[in-house]
């Protein structure tokens, strides 16, 4: 049985490969949701700072790995490459926000879109003058031979893709929804100065915005950097992307990034095989999503239209 001219034994692979893809996405577009949501702009520099936590991690991570060591010592490393990844991320994206945004705060809306665009030149800038435009092999810290399951092949990396971008997701979730921090957030994006007045350190609550969207795209840069390299300019098509799910979900809406991502993932992983497009124009795929989302969904999958009052 054939879906699309997609032999049904082939199905649950391309399904896997896209999820494995969109989970990527999806961490990245957290980032970019939960700006907006709150400050109401784009930050165009989250796929750079995603590329900045992949290169601390590569760097830690290779100048301790050694394999005589055994894989407990390795994947000991790994994570600690992972948590400092976050951290240079977290602290990066505050940095950023004080010194590129906050001034910027009741200028035009075009103002920090356009700060945000030169933050992003520098860092890829700087990234290619300090670590060079050559690609470097993240080793896995893992025996990453493919796995067969009948007709499906899986690889470690990607149930681990999988796996952790599934509890980053619901991990932020529960933050967003049952802690007092995230019900901060959720009254600092509906209304800033009425959260002011309540007692909400708004400065402090954008800065915690940042480190956690930062962190989680330092996460997605380091699965991404595990399943292809690190280079300067890794975060730049996949941050284009990712904004792109988030626009797809509903820019602004932390469920719609999820979804968004997701949604993506499985659109360019189906769209390559069902529409026959070669895998170096597959890009056009998600660039195409987003003028269709533009023209008759514009406020996305989840987010409804909300008409303001005067």
């Amino acid at each position: 049985m054939n879906f699309f001219n997609i032999p049904s034994n082939e199905l649950l692979q391309h399904l896997i490969n896209g999820l494995t893809l969109g989970a990527i996405y999806s961490l990245i577009a957290l980032g970019y949701t939960m700006v907006y949501g709150i400050l109401k702009f784009i930050n165009f520099a989250h796929g750079e700072i995603l590329m900045i936590g992949a290169y601390a991690a590569y760097y830690f991570y290779s100048f301790l790995y050694d394999p005589a060591k055994g894989s407990s010592f390795i994947m000991a490393i790994f994570i600690a490459a992972l948590l400092i990844a976050m951290f240079a991320s977290a602290a990066l994206g505050v940095l950023i926000e004080r010194f590129a945004y906050k001034p910027l705060r009741k200028a035009p809306r075009l103002a920090p879109l356009l700060s945000a665009i030169g933050v992003s030149i520098i860092l890829a800038n700087l990234a290619a003058l300090f670590f060079g435009t050559k690609s470097r092999k993240f080793e896995y810290p893992f025996d990453n031979t493919i796995i067969q399951i009948g007709s499906l092949n899986i690889t470690p990396n990607q149930v681990m893709i999988l796996g952790v971008g599934f509890v980053m997701m619901v991990s932020l979730k529960l933050f967003i929804d049952k802690t007092k921090l995230g019900k901060a957030m959720r009254a600092t994006s509906q209304n800033q100065p009425v959260a002011s007045l309540m007692g909400i350190n708004i400065n402090r609550i954008i800065s915690l915005t940042f480190a956690i969207g930062s962190a989680l795209a330092a996460v997605a840069g380091v699965l991404m950097a595990l399943e292809f390299k690190v280079y300067p300019t890794m975060g730049t098509m996949a941050g284009l992307k990712a904004f792109i799910a988030a626009v797809v979900g509903g820019i602004g809406n932390i469920n719609g990034a999820m979804v968004g991502g997701i949604i993506l993932g499985l659109l360019e992983t189906f769209g390559v095989v069902i529409l026959g497009i070669p895998q170096g124009l597959k890009d056009t795929i998600a660039f195409t999503v987003l003028i269709l989302i533009l023209l008759f969904r514009p406020s996305g999958i989840l987010l409804k239209n909300i008409k303001e009052k005067v």
